[in-house]
């Protein structure tokens, strides 16, 4: 059934009753079919250090690489949470994980034995187009509950095509990761594949999902190009375990992990390449980022943060600091911006960008950043907080980082408390080496009464990780 833009349905009633001219209808028709289309493309664990434009020497990644040249590369673009579940929640909702439950001490992600998700009185980004005469679909890892109410379908998608939770789950072998992983094992993972709310395969061959996800992306793509459309791609990969299709095998200089970002970054090139052909480049707007930082701990069959301490499931910068690139072909000035963002500013401007009013019954972490990236106005955003599950852990001030508490990412449970807090400039300091707390205290004073005023406006909501 074609979705029609609710708006159309008011103007064509009031121009049967011939209060608004043939013409105001037809400007709003107009309107309509020039709302631009969205894209992200969100990987899995993929580092800020991991792609040939942020600088990794050997994995090559030319199409990713030509998509920050011809778009905008942003070097201080952050997620909500370090690790999945609640920053997919973040993004698409444009708020904080612990405001929708989606945050949990003692569950950090979904599991597939977790009877949670994403609370249906959540408002996603495809739920606000989609009511505005958008056509969407998502595709790839969702990891936002795996069963309804809280499947993409039931939040605003029109399709689903992937997994609903992590690639390592379901393991069924004991054999290592690692092992496993060159064995090119697929089948000790017990992980379905998903169309809409039903398994179309068990376990899904991880060699080859990437280029399938790839194909229902360009076959969306080429389905929706006269209609505005917005659509989510999530990469199941670079997170562990490790596979990739045959043509990929032993490319990279990198290793298995290389192969694996390397035939991302061919994918990426596919879907743009697309795009043009279509001739809906100059209509569409791509942001490639990522859900978190690498995951260190799997040594080689992880990922790299570059020049940033730290890595998933942490909260110093190279868990929740993201390679970012915005690409708008004609419309987007190129160049690198060094402004903060995060994936929660993307609802709003999105909204923005297509004329949608926010809902006003609910508190939105988010900004409008259009204004950035156009290079129109000031950024609305100079404070980044950095959540580890339902704590606070560090709160950013343009260049000043406070740490309050500080844990190891994985293994050791021991957190440390700072008083007075970490405190490092980031603009001149990213990897955090050097605590200057003891020459800023009215920073961390100025710092402190952010995280006071933040914490005032956190109401209790009922825990969806946890159930």
């Amino acid at each position: 059934m074609k979705i029609l833009n609710k708006s159309m349905f008011a103007i064509n009633g009031l121009l049967s009753l011939g209060i608004v001219s043939q013409q105001t209808a037809i400007s709003a028709e107009k309107e309509k079919r020039t709302s631009p289309n969205f894209i992200i493309i969100f990987c899995d664990d993929l580092g800020y250090g991991d792609i040939g434009v942020y600088g990794n020497p050997n994995i090559l990644t030319p199409n990713i690489d030509m998509m920050a040249y011809q778009g905008q590369k942003w070097t201080n673009f952050y997620v909500a949470a370090p690790v999945s579940t609640p920053s997919r929640a973040a993004l698409l909702t444009g708020r904080l994980p612990v405001r929708s439950g989606m945050a949990s001490e003692k569950r950090r992600v979904l599991f597939p034995n977790s009877n949670g998700g994403l609370p249906p009185n959540e408002i996603t980004i495809a739920k606000l187009l989609k009511g505005n005469g958008y056509r969407t679909a998502a595709v790839g890892k969702w990891h936002l509950g795996h069963e309804s109410p809280f499947l993409p379908t039931d939040h605003g998608f029109e399709s689903y095509f992937g997994i609903p939770y992590s690639n390592d789950m379901d393991k069924i072998e004991a054999t290592d990761y690692f092992t496993l992983a060159e064995m090119e094992r697929f089948q000790a993972y017990n992980v379905p594949l998903m169309r809409d709310d039903k398994i179309v395969e068990r376990p899904a061959d991880q060699r080859t999902i990437t280029r399938r996800y790839t194909e229902e992306i360009i076959g969306k793509i080429r389905s929706y190009k006269k209609e505005p459309f917005f659509l989510y791609l999530a990469y199941s990969f670079p997170h562990i375990p490790l596979f990739r299709s045959p043509e990929f095998k032993g490319r990279s200089k990198a290793g298995i992990y290389g192969d694996v970002v390397e035939e991302i970054d061919w994918s990426v090139g596919r879907i743009l390449e697309t795009l043009k052909e279509e001739k809906i480049a100059e209509k569409t707007f791509v942001i490639f980022t990522s859900d978190n930082g690498p995951w260190l701990t799997y040594g080689t069959h992880g990922g790299s943060a570059g020049l940033l301490r730290g890595g998933k499931g942490g909260t110093f910068e190279g868990g929740m600091r993201e390679p970012a690139i915005l690409w708008w072909p004609g419309t987007i000035k190129p160049g690198v911006v060094t402004e903060m963002a995060t994936t929660m500013d993307l609802l709003p401007t999105f909204c923005s960008l297509a004329k949608i009013p926010l809902p006003n019954d609910r508190t939105y972490d988010g900004y409008d950043i259009s204004p950035v990236i156009f290079g129109t106005g000031p950024n609305p955003r100079d404070v980044i907080i950095y959540y580890r599950d339902t704590e606070v852990y560090a709160i950013r001030k343009g260049a000043y980082k406070a740490h309050f508490i500080t844990q190891p990412e994985y293994g050791d449970n021991t957190k440390t408390f700072h008083n007075p807090p970490l405190l490092y400039n980031l603009d001149i300091d990213p990897s955090e080496k050097f605590d200057i707390a003891k020459k800023h205290p009215e920073i961390i004073t100025e710092i402190k009464k952010i995280l006071e005023e933040h914490l005032s406006t956190i109401v209790p909501v009922e825990n969806q990780l946890e159930k």
